[in-house]
């Protein structure tokens, strides 16, 4: 049996799914299927000459329906015809493969109730010198990053690991330095501290939360075998070798052995949606021996058995191990193991020994690595700082080269300058140089990366705090789980989306049918008239139905309920008793558990409909037909598989009548029809209006079979059952020869429900030049049928399959071959499109695919096919050039693929493992230096999650590893369209803004030094108070960029959603870049003139109304200052686009704290108390009482504004931005809004071709496990059991007919 299973999808199967499994691998090799996931020796013996070799075999083809094997060993795809094989070859290649495995796979032992096993020094491993720890994990899960003792060395050892504190602290340690110091000491500890502060606690806030979520999880409980007696014991004391027992709905804590189980035959279902965020169930089964004689307390306690199996690894589907007890052995496989994060549903009790625990768990193997994330403007960033550096040490040098030489022709010759000190002017410039350091120390903003910090931690709040991004049905609030990506979130160009759980509720609806080429789902009332208003069917005359389906159309119901068409009651009898269904009843209540939602979705709305599956045994099934209870005999079960794509079950009706009941594909069904099906036409039509609406359909059919038939068929279908070769392939064969001349019934349209706002979302982002793309495991027809549902695929859509670009990309690699010729360390290549343009075109391609055209395939088991003998250097250095050869060949062809699925306008990866998801995702990053974006809800989308540069989850669901991993979260998709359009260009927006102004206000302020420079002797004295200078950038000019940074916004929340191209600006990093900074670089300077000449100017040769002369150093200073001070804060004021009082009070009032502060520190009061630190005594009263210095600060704030408020109307009235033609426009759009209504979508799809033609699982349904009885109670229940207090009501119905 070939068994396809999706990414992460754990399925369980029983002892006689293994034989078979076992006996697939004899399928003749031209039936062109993959090799199964136990192939090994296949997968050895396949050509070695695909070693060296990178072109593709054009007679293989990878199967679509598979799934890459894991994520550690990815499997060759293509089973091609193995090479003649010397025998002395296969002998060591024999040897060598025994030996592999057992060192392998028999690498961990695990010894049940003994605590002291794993003591011994085999099991020791050296953790740091010469200190030992167990190799075994503990099972507590660590996240956080610091404790009480580690917090405040750890955090400032972090701190000063940036580049900016770390200068910093150098420059405290310079200015404690007499021979240099210019500026007194508290002048750079004070914003150090309160930078380092700052930080640390938003540090702590961070990692305090870490330990809370930690705890939680560790701190759960369940119950361990403790001194022969079951205790209750939490999570983070359970060792490897523990027996532990789980309830029902309980969280599986660490990888465990199932021992036994409440259920019988040792059953175990299992919920997997914190893995893959399905909620279908899936089941294990324990060994046979365990389940006999483990479920009493003393004989778990006494139990002592030894398992062998494979190290610790990422691979969710397999697990390969032996049991040793009592003497003998029992192999153990994926089916036996339960993994942490599943949870036990339908199951009372379970017994379990823990094999794996905590870090070493397949869920925590599988999360990848931890990445540090940074964005795009931070790395700008330290970029410009560094640029900054520069510039500081060659303005320093080069006013310090300024000093010696003023010594040299003047210092050394003015006799009133001697200072005591006989240096020599090279001294001098040397000491000045440093002294320069410490005075322009201000253009690398210590405050630069605390306010940044501040702004993020806000804009992160905003996020938490936005009511339109609340879930209230799971009360779901979006978080933002960290807070250093936030304007990052404004230049995403690619998004990577999960589709299970992300894009769709994973719940199937049924919606419409077509039943004797009728169809039926519309809106009617019960004569059959079209209603304009859809009203509820009313299904309250049925007993069983669950209140759940929406319907609308009443002229069905009275059909059914009116019995005059006999048809449709066989349709949706046909939907009640053909399926793999398993039923439980509890308290009165009928709960579905099936293999795959859509058929769960069939069964659920037979029920509604009047046709209500009950019970079964391993022979028969019953069901409610109209109120009326019948037992059927089943006779077979022939059950789904992918090449089938149809299911039929064989019942014997009450009157002895033999029926055979189909469902399956369209394409299946319509070639086994009989040649006289009047309805055929008429079906086929009403398929493709479904297919239309992108709805999965089913066709249902029918057939009489005689008793002679039967039972001739019976004897074939009972050898085929115990055939030991080929088993499978001799089952098809002998369901193929019951499964024709079938009779058509009609046909269901079920759909899959997308999550509200998917198509529209898409839509806006897809209008905002994001490019989406969808990595799922879900099989192609499924991932396809999505991708027209949410319209990332259309009518017009061209679409390429991975056969299709795999000759495109071969011609590519061949034709760069020829261009670069001989010279392989050439890169040249070719760089015409793929495609012409004009064309909407879609890419979708299967992991199987994926891994054939990037050359993805592990080709280190080949080595097993060769001799070993000693290699001259020669053929190693051919070796060697063969290797590398191949690299470029394969970073050639993958660049390729990038360039290609690139020019696509969607691109859909279907039955990709998680690697696959973050190696695409990682591809992307690597060839297109594009920012990207990951989401999903589960444990198989968190590699990915991490992989990109933003990872968000989707939370509400019962699946959180996703949202644990990610960086932001919410309840629903469609809310990621206003974080990214709203929050993330908001953030990108105001950042750009925030940096453009903070370096202009720090080159304003600190260039004024330089130009003073000039005629101070290049003595490195200030221009401004000492005071003023500490006091800049923490009081003065901080708090209106910070609220800018907060609060600004071009154009309101509802515009930018309505116009998705004005984030296109932080896609092409339009406001903030190096010309951006070298703008502000020059704007500053300017700004530094005018705010260091105007005053000079206006002070040179002067005098004051009263006589004095107001031209001294400490009135400059204060005239420059408080001009500088006007001015930045006025600018600030031009720059805010979004006007609120809080803006406005903090322009006028950081003003107005400049000059309450100043008069202070200028007091007579102040000076007396500290005379050493407070100079300016008196300075600011008597500056600032001559009219002609507030003039001189007026001129100079004007020729600094002017020519700004000069140039930004010239901007904006010649060459408008897009936002500025919005804000322009903003009135207008508001009164549209009130008359807008969201379009109608205009998606019309005609292909009927692509539709989902088929809707069951991945993997087998409940056949196998139905027909030999295993998943039948040993005690049936009974019918009152079933029923509940409704018995009563069945058996007056019953009397009643």
């Amino acid at each position: 049996m070939r068994e396809t299973k999706s990414g992460l999808q754990q399925s369980g199967a029983g002892p006689n799914l293994s034989k078979s499994f076992h006996a697939e691998q004899n399928i003749p090799r031209l039936l062109g299927i993959l090799p199964g996931h136990g192939e090994e020796g296949t997968a050895r013996r396949m050509n070695s000459e695909r070693d060296s070799e990178t072109t593709f075999d054009e007679d293989s083809q990878p199967n679509d329906e598979e799934v890459p094997y894991s994520d550690d060993e990815t499997e060759d795809e293509l089973d091609i015809p193995p090479p003649v094989e010397p025998e002395q070859n296969r002998i060591n290649r024999e040897v060598e493969v025994t030996r592999d495995t057992l060192r392998k796979e028999c690498g961990w032992q695990v010894k049940a109730n003994d605590c002291a096993f794993y003591e011994q020094p085999q099991f020791m491993k050296t953790a740091y010198l010469c200190l030992k720890k167990s190799k075994y994990a503990g099972n507590a899960i660590k996240t956080y990053k610091y404790n009480p003792i580690t917090f405040l060395p750890l955090n400032l050892f972090e701190q000063f690991k940036r580049v900016a504190n770390f200068y910093f602290l150098v420059l405290l340690i310079l200015q404690c330095i007499p021979q240099i110091t210019t500026l007194s000491w508290y002048t750079t500890l004070i914003p150090l501290l309160l930078v380092l502060g700052i930080t640390a606690i938003k540090d702590l806030v961070d990692d305090i939360a870490r330990h809370r979520m930690d705890n939680e999880i560790n701190n759960r409980t369940c119950d361990v075998i403790k001194d022969g007696r079951f205790e209750n014991t939490k999570w983070k004391d359970i060792k490897v070798g523990d027996i532990i027992r789980l309830r029902k709905n309980a969280f599986i804590p660490a990888d465990i052995l199932l021992l036994s189980t409440s259920e019988p035959n040792s059953l175990c279902y299992v919920e997997t949606a914190e893995l893959d965020g399905e909620t279908n169930l899936k089941f294990k089964m324990s060994l046979e021996v365990t389940d006999r004689y483990l479920h009493q307390e003393g004989a778990l306690a006494a139990f002592d058995g030894l398992i062998e199996c494979e190290e610790p690894n990422n691979r969710l589907d397999k697990f390969t191990g032996t049991l040793k007890w009592k003497g003998k052995s029992y192999a153990l496989d994926a089916d036996k193991i339960l993994l942490r994060g599943c949870k036990i549903r339908n199951t009372d009790v379970c017994h379990g020994l823990v094999i794996f625990a905590g870090a070493d768990t397949k869920i925590m193997k599988n999360s990848g690595k931890t990445r540090f994330k940074r964005t795009k403007i931070d790395s700008l960033m330290n970029y410009m700082v560094y640029t900054i550096f520069v510039l500081l040490i060659l303005a320093s040098a080069g006013l310090a080269i300024g000093h010696t030489y003023w010594e040299q022709q003047i210092g050394n010759s003015s006799w009133y300058l001697y200072d005591g000190k006989d240096e020599t002017p090279a001294t001098r410039g040397f000491f000045n140089f440093w002294g320069y350091i410490i005075v322009l120390n201000t253009m690398v903003p210590i405050s630069l990366y605390v306010s940044v910090e501040v702004i993020r931690l806000g804009q992160s709040y905003f996020i938490n705090w936005d009511l339109q991004m609340y879930y209230p049905e799971k009360d779901t609030a979006a978080r933002a789980r960290t807070t250093t990506l936030n304007e990052q979130l404004g230049q995403i160009h690619y998004i990577f989306s999960d589709k299970t759980g992300t894009l769709t509720q994973n719940i199937m609806a049924f919606k419409k049918c077509c039943i004797n080429g009728q169809s039926y789902g519309t809106c009617r009332d019960k004569t059959g008239q079209e209603l304009h208003h859809p009203e509820q069917v009313d299904f309250s005359w049925n007993m069983y139905a669950d209140g759940k389906l929406t319907f609308h159309d009443q002229y069905l119901i009275e059909q059914i309920r009116s019995g005059k068409e006999p048809e449709i009651r066989q349709f949706f009898f046909l939907l009640a008793i053909c399926h793999t269904v398993m039923v439980d009843a509890s308290d009165g209540e009928l709960s579905y558990q099936a293999a795959s939602p859509d058929e769960g979705a069939l069964v659920t709305a037979a029920r509604n409909f009047g046709f209500a599956f009950l019970s079964r045994t391993q022979n028969t099934i019953t069901i409610s037909e109209m109120g009326t209870v019948k037992t059927y005999e089943v006779l077979a079960i022939l059950d789904f598989n992918s090449d089938r794509k149809r299911m039929s079950v064989i019942t014997r009706e009450p009157d002895g009548a033999i029926k055979l009941y189909c469902k399956g594909a369209d394409t299946v069904i319509y070639e086994r029809l009989h040649p006289r099906n009047p309805t055929k036409h008429a079906t086929q039509e009403a398929l493709d209006i479904f297919a239309n609406e992108t709805l999965r359909t089913l066709c249902l059919c029918y057939k009489d079979i005689s008793e002679e038939e039967y039972e001739a068929w019976n004897k074939k279908f009972m050898a085929a059952s115990v055939a030991t070769r080929n088993r499978d392939e001799a089952l098809d064969k002998v369901y193929e020869e019951i499964e024709r001349n079938l009779i058509l019934l009609g046909a269901t349209a079920i759909e899959d429900k997308l999550q509200d706002g998917v198509p529209e979302t898409i839509s806006k982002l897809a209008k905002a030049d994001i490019k989406i793309w969808v990595l799922t495991g879900d099989k192609k027809e499924t991932a396809e049928n999505i991708g027209f549902s949410c319209e990332l695929l259309t009518d017009e859509t061209t679409i390429h399959y991975g056969e299709d670009i795999s000759a495109l990309l071969q011609t590519r690699l061949e034709n760069q071959r020829n261009v670069v010729g001989s010279n392989t360390n050439s890169s040249q290549r070719s760089n015409d499109p793929f495609f012409e343009s004009g064309r909407n075109r879609a890419l979708i391609i299967t992991g199987s695919w994926l891994n054939e055209i990037l050359l993805e395939k592990k080709k280190k088991k080949k080595k097993l096919l060769k001799l070993k003998f000693p290699r001259t250097a020669e053929e190693k250095q051919k070796e060697m050039e063969s290797k590398r050869r191949a690299e470029l060949v394969k970073e050639q062809q993958q660049q390729n693929f990038v360039d290609l699925a690139c020019e696509c306008s969607a691109v859909i990866c279907c039955r990709v493992t998680p690697k696959q998801k973050a190696m695409v995702v990682d591809l992307v990053k690597k060839y297109k230096k594009a920012i990207t974006l990951a989401i999903g809800d589960g444990a198989n989308d968190v590699n990915m999650i991490k992989t990109a540069h933003i990872g968000v989850g989707i939370s509400g669901q019962e699946g959180m590893q996703a949202v644990m991993s990610s960086d932001y979260s919410f309840g629903q998709f469609r809310f990621l369209q206003r974080l990214l359009l709203v929050h993330g260009r908001w953030s990108y927006i105001r950042m750009c803004k925030f940096l453009r102004y903070f370096f202009y206000k720090n080159f304003a302020f600190t260039l004024v030094h330089f130009w003073y420079s000039f005629f101070n002797g290049y003595s490195a004295q200030t221009a401004y108070e000492d005071w003023f200078i500490t006091l800049y950038n923490v009081l003065y000019s901080s708090l209106p960029v910070l609220l800018v940074g907060l609060l600004d916004q071009d154009v309101s929340d509802k515009l930018s959603i309505r116009f998705p191209a004005l984030y296109v600006s932080g896609q092409r990093d339009l406001l903030f870049n190096y010309r951006k900074f070298f703008e502000s670089l020059l704007h500053g300077a300017l700004s530094s003139l005018i705010i260091f000449f105007i005053p000079y100017g206006a002070y040179l040769q002067t005098m004051g109304q009263d006589g004095e002369a107001p031209s001294d150093y400490q009135s400059f200073a204060v005239t420059a200052a408080s001009s500088l001070i006007i001015a930045v804060n006025f600018q600030m004021g031009l720059d805010t686009s979004y006007w609120t009082f809080v803006n406005a009070f903090s322009i006028f009032g950081s003003i107005a704290l400049y000059f309450g502060i100043m008069f202070d520190l200028h007091s007579a009061g102040i000076h007396v108390l500290f005379p050493a630190a407070f100079q300016f005594t008196g300075t600011a009263p008597n500056a600032l009482r001559q009219p002609y210095l507030w003039l001189t600060i007026i001129l100079s704030v004007a020729l600094c504004l002017l020519p700004v408020v000069a140039l930004r109307f010239l901007s904006m009235t010649i060459w408008p931005s897009e936002s500025e033609k919005v804000q322009k426009n903003r009135k207008k759009f508001k009164a549209e809004e009130e008359k807008w209504k969201r379009r109608q979508s205009v998606f019309r799809r005609g292909i009927s071709g692509r539709r989902s033609a088929y809707a069951f699982s991945h993997q087998r349904g409940y056949a196998d496990l139905i027909a030999s009885g295993r998943i039948i109670r040993k005690r049936r229940a009974s019918l009152t059991a079933v029923l509940g207090n409704n018995l009563s009501e069945v058996r007056q119905a019953e009397e009643a007919s």
